[in-house]
């Protein structure tokens, strides 16, 4: 069995293949696959015309973050020891994914890590999707050391170190590749968002840890595939984070956590109407609709937990909406 190896999963990117992929060839150790999600931009065909010796692993239609990773690794189990999952739009620093991997190696308890994750549209800051390691607070939105739902911070070593956190972020993490298929890969259900916040809790039912490495950094684009504007993305983010909370927490759990859920994602739909972004309020209310539709074929697997696994937020504080918005506490460390 190899050691590891890095899976990019792509759908239309050849822009991103062509800026980003020369940098993750240039800088990592591992045999590098990309998984197509059926691309209709010639992705493929760039693939095949410049690099041949990558392994392309091709996908008959677009089944989404979480389905299409889950194919591609199924097709790979046995192969590797450990997954390196990494988005089309990362730029990687050298010994990256030796970093990250040698980490794991080291510890036996902990079934994943991340990178410092930095922004590349906005030089100096941390990015949105995972930052320096995210968390749940205790209704279940999640947050990152250096994001802290729309506040990006500035890099200035404050998270260089390695933390226990959460969740990891799918943009780029490592992953045992044993306990991945354990699990059962990310849940399909999810299509894309919040997909590996949901993985990373049941690793945490398990009894395992996550981390977040901050020695190495990685710099994300983001939106590469479905913009931050897109309703859509709104309404996958209100969705699954219903369906995640359903899937992993006892029903008494849920059913308080959601009643205060209620009153908080409907203020965040009546901001959306003032703002005049009508699309995006329709999509938290059609999250809820469709939460009803999709809670039927969740597979709850005991066992549930009662409670959030938040670590930085206490008792106290009920949500982290509430010390963003009310009390204007927009950075991890005032939290």
């Amino acid at each position: 069995m190899q050691k590891a190896a890095i899976v990019i999963l792509n759908y239309n990117g050849k822009e991103m293949l062509q800026k980003f992929l020369p940098n993750v060839i240039k800088n990592s150790h591992f045999e590098i696959i990309i998984a197509d999600n059926a691309s209709t931009d010639e992705s493929v065909h760039f693939l095949k015309e410049h690099y041949p010796k990558i392994r392309t692993v091709l996908l008959e239609k677009n089944h989404g973050f979480s389905k299409g990773y889950n194919l591609a690794l199924q097709s790979l189990k046995g192969e590797f020891e450990y997954y390196i999952l990494l988005n089309s739009d990362v730029e990687v620093s050298p010994f990256w994914d030796l970093t990250l991997v040698q980490w794991l190696e080291e510890h036996p308890d902990f079934a994943a890590v991340q990178p410092k994750i930095l922004s590349h549209q906005f030089p100096g800051k941390f990015d949105y999707a995972g930052a320096a390691g995210g968390f749940i607070d205790t209704l279940g939105y999640p947050y990152c050391r250096g994001r802290v739902l729309h506040t990006l911070e500035k890099d200035q070593g404050q998270y260089d170190e390695m933390m226990e956190v959460d969740w990891v972020s799918g943009a780029c993490f490592v992953v045992r590749s044993s306990l991945f298929h354990q699990e059962g890969g990310f849940d399909d259900i999810f299509f894309a968002h919040m997909e590996e916040i949901d993985l990373c809790w049941r690793f945490s039912r398990l009894g395992y840890k996550l981390g977040c490495i901050g020695n190495t950094s990685v710099f994300h684009v983001g939106g590469g595939t479905l913009s931050r504007s897109s309703p859509f993305k709104t309404y996958l983010n209100f969705r699954n984070n219903l369906l995640m909370l359903y899937k992993n927490l006892t029903p008494s759990s849920f059913f308080k956590i959601t009643l205060a859920r209620i009153f908080l994602d409907a203020g965040a739909a009546v901001h959306f109407l003032i703002q005049g972004e009508w699309a995006h309020s329709k999509a938290v209310l059609n999250a809820y609709r469709d939460f009803l539709k999709f809670k039927g074929r969740i597979n709850k697997k005991a066992p549930l937990a009662s409670k959030l696994p938040f670590r930085k937020i206490g008792k106290k504080i009920p949500s982290v909406i509430w010390v963003y918005y009310l009390k204007g506490n927009k950075k991890f460390g005032d939290i």
